[in-house]
C-alpha cells in the first residue's frame, strides 16, 4: 500500500508533466525548432506552422531542412543611401496602388501593420527589392522537369537551358550609370526590361527568345515578344499569356523570381507578420538536388527563422481576367524584400502550385568567383522551384547550372547588358547560340 506522501507526490508530478504539456503547446511554433535541428519527413509537423503549405508538402514529400542561427541580411550601401535620399517623397496614388515620387532605394522603409495600404507597400518593396536595383546577367540558366514524391527515383522528363535570363531597370539604379533614371525612361516610359534568350536546349527550342517590357503607365500592360528560329518570326505575345507556363515548365511570365505582375493588376491584403523559416545563406552551389523526393527540391539546404510578410493577392477583376488562380499567398522576407515562398491556389481555392526560392548572401555568387566580386555581400539565387502539388511535376531550376561552360553566372549591377540587348533585334541576332 502506498503512503500518502508518495501519492501526493505522485499527483504533484503528474500536475507537473500536465502544466508542461499545456507550456510546450503554448510556446510559438518557432520556439520548437533551433540551430542544429534536422528536419525530414519524419518529423515535419515541427516546421508545420513555420513554412507555407506548399513547402510543408515538399517536406511530407521528402525534403529535408538544416535548421542554422538566422543572421543579418544587410542592404547594398548604394540602396541604403537611395532610401535616405527619396523615400521620403514617394506615396501610393489616389487609386491605393500605383507609386508617385519613387526614384530609387526601398519605396517605404517603414511599414505599420495597422496600415491599410500596408500590403500594396510592401509588394512595391518587393518590385524595387535591393537584391538588385540596375541589371543582372544570369547566363546558362538552366531547369529540369521532375516528378516530386516520397521516395521517388530521380527521372529527368525534359531539360532546357536558356543562354541569357536577365533585366535592365530604367528606374531605381543606384550602382551604374546612368542614375538614378535612364534618360530613355522619359521616351519609351519602360520601367524595366527583361529577356530569356537564347534557348540552347531542347535541340526544338534552339534559338528560341522571350522579351518583355514593363511601363510606368499604371494603365498599360506589358509587352512582351517571342522568336520562333524555324519560322524566322518574332511574334507578339497576347498580355494574358504572362499567366501561362513557358514551354513544358510551371513557371510563368509573370513568376520570375518568385512574383511578378504589374503591381496594378491585383488586389491585396496584408495577412500578418510571421516568424517562419527561409533558406537564405544555401552553402552548396549549385544546391543539393533532394535524393529523397525524386529531385524536386533542395536538400538537405540551410534554413533560418526569418521575418516574413504574408500577402494574398487576387486578380483585380478591372485589369485581370486571365489569372490561372483563384488567389497567390506570397510569403516575403522584411528583410531582404525577397519571396521566400508563393502559394498559388486552382479555381476551386485548393492549393495547386508552390515556388521555393533557396539564395546565399555574400560578395560574390559562387566562392571560386574570379570576376563577379563586390565590395559588400549581396543575395544570390541558388535554385527557384515550381511544384503542382497536385500532380508532383517539378520545374528545378539552378543557377550555376552544373556542367555549364562558366562557374559564375551571375552579374548583378555590373553594367554587363544595356538597352541594346532587350529588343527584338538582340534577340532575333542570338538566336544562333552567341
Amino acid at each position: 500500500m502506498q503512503s500518502a506522501s508518495y501519492s501526493s507526490a505522485k499527483r504533484n508530478l503528474s500536475s507537473l508533466f500536465v502544466v508542461s504539456l499545456i507550456l510546450i503547446a503554448s510556446l510559438p511554433a518557432w520556439a520548437q525548432v533551433k540551430p542544429g535541428d534536422f528536419i525530414t519527413p519524419a518529423n515535419a509537423d515541427k516546421v508545420k506552422d513555420l513554412v507555407s503549405p506548399g513547402e510543408y508538402w515538399r517536406v511530407a514529400n521528402g525534403m529535408s531542412m538544416k535548421i542554422v542561427p538566422t543572421g543579418l541580411i544587410d542592404w547594398p550601401p548604394p540602396y541604403k543611401e537611395a532610401t535616405e535620399k527619396y523615400s521620403g517623397q514617394v506615396r501610393l496614388a489616389t487609386n491605393g496602388l500605383s507609386l508617385l515620387g519613387y526614384v530609387a532605394g526601398q519605396p517605404f522603409p517603414i511599414i505599420d501593420d495597422n496600415d491599410p495600404n500596408a500590403a500594396v507597400k510592401i509588394m512595391w518593396n518587393m518590385d524595387f527589392r535591393p537584391m538588385w536595383t540596375d541589371d543582372f546577367d544570369a547566363r546558362y540558366f538552366g531547369c529540369v522537369e521532375v516528378y516530386e514524391k516520397l521516395g521517388n527515383p530521380y527521372n529527368e522528363i525534359d531539360y532546357q537551358l536558356i543562354g541569357h535570363y536577365g533585366a535592365y531597370n530604367e528606374v531605381g539604379r543606384t550602382e551604374v550609370n546612368p542614375m538614378p533614371t535612364d534618360p530613355d525612361y522619359r521616351i519609351s516610359n519602360i520601367m524595366f526590361r527583361w529577356r530569356a534568350f537564347p534557348w540552347l536546349s531542347p535541340a526544338q527550342l534552339r534559338g528560341s527568345g522571350i522579351i518583355g517590357y514593363r511601363y510606368g503607365d499604371q494603365s498599360r500592360g506589358d509587352d512582351s515578344w517571342s522568336y520562333n528560329p524555324a519560322s524566322r518570326r518574332v511574334r507578339r505575345l497576347d498580355e494574358a499569356i504572362r499567366g501561362d507556363a513557358t514551354g513544358t515548365l510551371q513557371f510563368n511570365q509573370d513568376d520570375a523570381e518568385g512574383y511578378n505582375p504589374k503591381i496594378e493588376d491585383y488586389n491585396y491584403r496584408f495577412l500578418g507578420e510571421k516568424r517562419m523559416l527561409g533558406a537564405l545563406r544555401v552553402t552548396q552551389d549549385p544546391g543539393n538536388v533532394c535524393p529523397t523526393d525524386g529531385g524536386g527540391s533542395v536538400c538537405p539546404a540551410e534554413w533560418e527563422m526569418r521575418r516574413v510578410y504574408v500577402i494574398e493577392t487576387i486578380a483585380n477583376p478591372k485589369r485581370n481576367r486571365n489569372d490561372l488562380y483563384s488567389k497567390h499567398i506570397v510569403y516575403i522576407d522584411a528583410e531582404a524584400d525577397v519571396v521566400l515562398s508563393h502559394d498559388m491556389y486552382d479555381r476551386r481555392g485548393e492549393l495547386m502550385v508552390n515556388f521555393t526560392n533557396w539564395l546565399t548572401y555574400r560578395d560574390r555568387p559562387v566562392p571560386d568567383a574570379k570576376i563577379a566580386i563586390y565590395p559588400f555581400k549581396r543575395l544570390f539565387q541558388v535554385n527557384g522551384t515550381s511544384t503542382n502539388v497536385q500532380t508532383g511535376l517539378s520545374s528545378f531550376c539552378d543557377l550555376p547550372t552544373p556542367n555549364a561552360p562558366e562557374r559564375e553566372c551571375w552579374y548583378i549591377n555590373m553594367g554587363s547588358v544595356n538597352l541594346a540587348d532587350f529588343t527584338t533585334e538582340a534577340m532575333v541576332h542570338n538566336a544562333g547560340g552567341r
